[in-house]
Parts: structure tokens; sequence; C-alpha cells
């Protein structure tokens, strides 16, 4: 069946952005989060403030005294904060339109039923995804509503879950595996539901250290776009995990690509994991193969010893101004340590400099 695009106008502008100039996608959400110094009682608001019989409402599981989930604290899920505090997300979106971001992505890296599982809270997929797109598109809309010169797009994100399809999580059993392809994908379908209902332009598979994982979300939105009878961009990103230049599931950045190749994606990255300095030699990579657009939003540095992130707004844009000045990138931003400071650094690094150019690349039959 030939799907239309759901929103042919908002496709429209969003491919018309990326032949003019480098858009910018923004930064951290944690680092930011982290800035609120949120305690439990901030994670549950006033909606879950009285304990687990009103969080874990309709979960399925018959609660009550010694039941266990009174142990699940939420200081640390920050997508519940888009139910709970949705004030502080709005702002951090906010900021980093401000600062120049023309793509904001949503709070949902780990809202889907395998992630949520850790907090017992599976049962909120389908609402954290589809209030965490409502939120980013209520900013976008007004932010794009005072300079509509400029529009601003919101991508839904599917993280890459707590769990790989391609590996075991046991040395001793070499082929056991802690999830299968079918059960991923029907998470994502869950969550990819809630971000085409809250109003995402894009969805983005992000943070793929496991190929396989991606391939059961791109299957699982498929599926979705089917069900709808309409379809939106999708993008993919993956991280490289160390210096061997490969994702946790052994792939070069090239075979990467050539592996979600046939998905015919809006555009092909990588992000998390490195700082800008150590993944240039492989957005190259990408640059080099891909018949699509190429995005990269790295960490601000490694971590250092206190699981912070020390790389000046300053420093990271003058590395990423060099990509693009090599006609590497058409997207960029930040992961992991970035702020509103470095986006805009990042957004002015890049002002008046052309985006790449997607080439025509020849599959030998």
């Amino acid at each position: 069946m030939s799907l239309v695009w759901k929103n042919p106008a908002r496709v429209a502008a969003l491919q018309s952005a990326l032949t003019q100039r480098i858009l910018i996608i923004d930064g951290a959400m944690g680092t930011m989060i982290q800035r609120h110094e949120l305690q439990e009682a901030d994670y549950r608001g006033q909606r879950f403030a009285e304990g687990y019989d009103a969080l874990f409402a309709n979960d399925g599981h018959a609660h009550g005294p010694g039941c266990g989930c009174e142990g699940h604290d939420q200081r640390g899920n920050n997508d519940l904060l888009s139910l709970t505090r949705p004030e502080i997300i709005s702002g951090i979106h906010r900021g980093y339109l401000e600062a120049g971001a023309d793509l904001v992505e949503t709070n949902t890296f780990n809202s889907t039923s395998i992630s949520l599982a850790d907090y017992r809270l599976q049962h909120l997929v389908r609402e954290l995804n589809r209030e965490g797109a409502r939120l980013a598109r209520a900013e976008c809309d007004a932010v794009e509503a005072n300079d509509p010169t400029k529009p601003r797009f919101v991508i839904g994100v599917l993280g890459p879950t707590s769990r790989t399809a391609s590996l075991s999580p046991d040395v001793n059993r070499p082929g056991f595996r802690a999830i299968t392809f079918d059960e991923l994908a029907e998470a994502y379908r869950e969550a990819a539901r809630g971000l085409i209902e809250g109003g995402a332009d894009v969805l983005m598979v992000e943070t793929v250290f496991d190929t396989l994982n991606a391939k059961a979300a791109l299957f699982a939105i498929d599926d979705v776009f089917d069900e709808i009878g309409a379809r939106l961009p999708v993008m993919i990103s993956g991280t490289i995990t160390d210096a061997s230049g490969r994702t946790l599931s052994g792939q070069t950045a090239e075979a990467f690509w050539y592996s979600l190749r046939h998905v015919q994606p809006l555009g092909i990255g990588l992000n998390c994991a490195l700082g800008a300095k150590d993944l240039r030699q492989h957005v190259d990579v990408l640059a080099q193969v891909a018949d699509t657009f190429v995005s990269c939003h790295p960490n601000a540095g490694l971590p250092n010893a206190f699981g912070g992130y020390d790389e000046t707004p300053e420093d990271m844009a003058s590395v990423l101004r060099e990509f693009a000045e090599s006609s590497l990138i058409n997207l960029v931003g930040g992961c992991c340590g970035t702020t509103p400071e470095h986006i805009r650094a990042i957004a002015e690094a890049m002002h008046g400099l052309p985006p790449r150019i997607v080439p025509v690349v020849e599959i030998a039959a």
C-alpha cells in the first residue's frame, strides 16, 4: 500500500529547510533536568503524590501492602516529568528553541514498556509518548508563531531500550537473549502511536547500539504507518561505543548505514558516547556513503571522573564548524552534557555555511 505523508505541508517545509541550510537539533534533556535537583516528590507530582496506589493504578497488578511496588522509587525517571512537572520539560524545550534549535527532541527516550518496566510504569507508555510530543509541539508552535519564516519541528524520540537483541547479557550463555524481536517491535509500536498522536513531525530511532533493535523499531514504525494510512519522515542515529569505531553489536558506521538503507530514512547519523572530535572520522564515512541527509549530535566531550562533561560551548562549536566546512553534515546538535549555551554557540558557528549536498550513490546490483 502506498502511503501519503501525514502532514505534507510540514514535510515539505522540513525538506526545503534541509536543502537551504544546516539545521540545528537541540541539546541534552537529562543535563538540563539535573540542574533542577529534583527529589522523589517532584517526580511524583500531585498526580502520584499518594504513592504506589495512584502511580501504578491500571497496570493490571493487584496492589496492597507488601506487594513490592512501594519500593519502586521514581526519582531519575525523567520521562515521567512530562506528566508530573510539564512546566520543567516545556521550559527546557523553550530554552533550546530560543537558543536557535530548529528541531527539538521529545522527552521520551525511555518511554517504551521495556525501559519503563524498571519503574513498573509500562501502563503509561502511550500517555508518556503522547504528552511528551504534545509539550514539544506546543513550544515549537509558539516560537514559530513569533517567526513564521523559520519553522520549528518536533522529533519524536524512540530510544534503544535497556535490552539488546543481538547479544547475550550472560557471558556463560552466549546463545541466550533477554528480549525477542517481536517483543521489541510491540514495545516500539505502542510508543510510536503515542508520538504520532502527540504531534511529532519526525520519528527518530536514536542512540542505536544494536542494529537489530533498530530494525525492530523501524519494522514497528512501518506497521503503525499502515494502521493510520499515512507516514512521517524517519531518522536513525547510531552510537559508536568506543575507540574501536563500532556499535556495541559490532558494526562500523558504513555497515550500520547499509544495514538500514532499505528503509530510505530522511536522515542517518551518530550521537552520544563520544565527543565531536572522536566522532569526526565516523561521520565522514556516513557523509561519503549515505544518499540521504547526515546528522550528528555528540556529547560535550567524554565524561570526567565525576560523570560531568567539560567541553565548552565554544570548543564544541569550533570542532563542529569544521564538520560543516568539510561538507559532512546536514543536521547538528548536542547530546549528553550539552546545554542551550552549547546549542547557541553551535547555531552561530553554522550560520552562513551550506549544508552537505546529498550524493547520488550507485549501488551494485
